[in-house]
């Protein structure tokens, strides 16, 4: 089962200085149908303009990755952690018990990132962050996985779920395999091209809910940069 949920149709809010797409129910838009996808509970778009952000604010009990698609972020957190990641990166932050944090666009460009939360199965942690650079050239044409909950996946970024965040470029006319398993549930954007999922057309920004599949065959239709999130 792939249902492919149109950017046009994502809920959202122009800001200003933010504006967000929200593929499920967030902040001040809701959707019963639309309150998560296994244990993947956000998938937000954000364009954040430059010399702007989110001031300090507090989470808990959330795995939150931030994948920068343009531009970059710069995080501060009430744990000392400190740093910038831009484009094609990865930032994961395991809120745990809890954690003060602020994110802005220092740059002199728009920002825009993927913001994903995940539900965690570890409970009771202390907060703790990380970023780590993922060049382009790595993935291309293949899945790398970027932040996992998986013991096997050594050089991903560790967050406490049973998940993996995945990420791949591919060139027009290639094709990429992941083996997903009937058991598990993917969520799949394109931050960039068009693509085919299993024979169904995806364009960028949209998502896919994909379910009770066993292989995802992806085909891109322009060139492509993919992120799927593996969760139970």
């Amino acid at each position: 089962m792939i249902e492919r949920r149109p950017f046009g149709d994502l809920g959202g809010e122009d800001h200003g200085w933010l504006n967000a797409k929200h593929h499920f129910s967030f902040a001040n838009y809701y959707d019963p149908k639309r309150m998560g996808w296994g244990s993947l509970r956000v998938w937000n778009d954000d364009e954040i303009a430059p010399g702007t952000g989110f001031p300090p604010h507090p989470h808990s009990d959330m795995e939150i990755i931030t994948y920068v698609r343009d531009g970059a972020i710069s995080h501060e957190d009430n744990l000392g952690n400190r740093g910038r990641t831009e484009a094609g990166d990865v930032q994961v932050m395991s809120a745990g018990t809890g954690v003060r944090h602020s994110e802005y666009n220092l740059e002199e460009e728009t920002t825009r990132i993927f913001q994903i939360w995940i539900e965690p199965t570890r409970h009771g942690e202390k907060a703790s962050w990380g970023a780590k650079p993922f060049p382009k050239g790595e993935r291309a044409g293949q899945f790398v996985v970027l932040a996992s909950g998986f013991k096997e996946d050594e050089e991903a970024l560790p967050i406490r779920t049973d998940a993996r965040v995945v990420g791949a470029t591919i060139k027009t006319g290639e094709v990429v395999e992941y083996p997903l398993g009937a058991s598990r549930r993917a969520y799949l954007v394109p931050a960039k091209g068009e693509i085919e999922v299993n024979g169904i057309l995806v364009s960028a920004r949209d998502g896919a809910a994909i379910a009770q599949e066993e292989k995802l065959q992806i085909k891109a239709l322009s060139d492509a940069e993919i992120v799927l999130v593996d969760a139970a």
